[in-house]
């Protein structure tokens, strides 16, 4: 950590460069003696990602930025904020604390707060900045989160947990024991320091072999911003043994879209060809897998046991994008072409052969305008095209 950041003749230099062409700046070298130009342009394009993401850092006077990986790495202001809500309790302990947007909010609810980070120059800037932040009861330690625990008697009324993927593996499916730390071979340990753990994972993770590596799972957070998943969260409670809750959440700048279901209970769609209106699930819940409890829940039909689209006669409030649908043809570029005002529309493809890309080939349709196209396929594995306009909910 270069203090000589901190002075106000460069944090001036900061706030007046956030907007500059980063390339240029590095080319002109920095006009300081005490700092590099690629230390100056971190700052700059640290606080220039945390905008947006994390407000609360970006509108306070003399932060100290990481390298830009842990910004993009950690949880944004709106997720930490929802994670928030979901634990209670007087302590509790994050042992892969990051850069500290978590425990910030943790620190709100828990009256103690114990923020480990392996990193130690990261460690000292977290420090830094929480008290920039007027946050007085967090306490930070630099070292292995799983080494504090074993090294001190405390138990906490929580164990939070955000894993990162080892550097050395290849490919984008992984397991958490591909993870560090490696939380299912501490679990055992883990639970004799507290009765409930959680734990943040990549969006990407695969949901049911994380239930089997894990023990008392009792909820399964799916949180998507804007429509595009963010983080899945592991909610563990000790000798827990009920229904697995999968809850899904899609904030959005105007609505927040919730919908949940029991992990693993028989339910079944019923099915039916394109009706009035066409629905498509958001992100959250294409992620958790309830298909058929969408179905079951809110009284909507499956096109086909693949297509996770939904049809009904009467509108109704669905987590997810709604449509008044205008036309269905069977796939026929020539026909579909005659169909499509000005030769522009929004293309979706559910369980069809050809590729978004693929389809704009053959059919010469430019992307944009308020036609959209759902190109998939019915229960009698007839290949579609629907013809739609979007609609607001009511």
């Amino acid at each position: 950590m270069n203090k000589a950041i901190l002075s106000p003749e460069i944090q001036q230099f900061i706030t007046d460069n956030l907007k500059s062409n980063i390339t240029k700046l590095i080319l002109k070298g920095s006009p300081f003696r005490d700092i590099s130009v690629q230390e100056l342009a971190n700052q700059i394009v640290a606080k220039q990602k945390s905008e947006h993401k994390l407000a609360s850092w970006f509108s306070t006077e003399n932060i100290y930025y990481p390298p830009k990986i842990s910004i993009e790495q950690t949880s944004s202001e709106i997720t930490a904020a929802y994670k928030n809500n979901l634990v209670s309790g007087n302590s509790i302990i994050d042992i892969t604390g990051g850069f500290g947007v978590d425990c910030f909010y943790f620190s709100k609810k828990f009256k103690e707060v114990i923020h480990c980070e392996i990193n130690e120059d990261l460690s000292e800037i977290v420090k830094h900045n929480y008290q920039k932040l007027q946050v007085k009861n967090i306490t930070t330690f630099s070292g292995d989160g799983l080494e504090y625990l074993k090294n001190h008697k405390a138990k906490f009324d929580c164990i939070y947990i955000d894993p990162s993927r080892r550097n050395d593996l290849k490919g984008k499916v992984f397991l958490l024991n591909d993870c560090l730390p490696n939380v299912p071979e501490n679990i055992d340990f883990l639970f004799t320091k507290t009765n409930q753990i959680l734990i943040k994972n990549s969006p990407i993770l695969d949901i049911t072999s994380t239930i089997n590596e894990l023990k008392f799972v009792k909820e399964i957070h799916i949180i998507a911003v804007n429509n595009e998943v963010k983080e899945l969260l592991f909610l563990l409670e000790k000798e827990y043994s009920d229904p697995i809750k999968i809850r899904t959440v899609n904030i959005g700048k105007k609505e927040i879209q919730t919908f949940n279901f029991n992990y693993k209970e028989a339910v079944n769609s019923e099915y039916s060809e394109p009706l009035t209106y066409l629905y498509e699930p958001n992100a959250a819940i294409l992620k958790s897998g309830g298909f058929h409890e969408i179905s079951q829940q809110l009284k909507v039909f499956k096109l086909q046991q693949h297509s996770h689209l939904y049809t009904s006669d009467e509108i109704i409030d669905f987590p997810g994008r709604v449509f008044k649908i205008e036309n269905v043809l069977s796939y026929d570029k020539k026909k579909l072409k005659k169909l499509v005002v000005e030769n522009k529309a929004n293309i979706t493809t559910r369980n069809f052969p050809k590729t978004v890309a693929q389809i704009r080939k053959d059919t010469k349709i430019k992307d944009g305008g308020n036609t959209y196209l759902f190109f998939t396929t019915l229960n009698t594995t007839e290949y579609i095209v629907i013809l739609c306009k979007k609609k607001q909910h009511k």
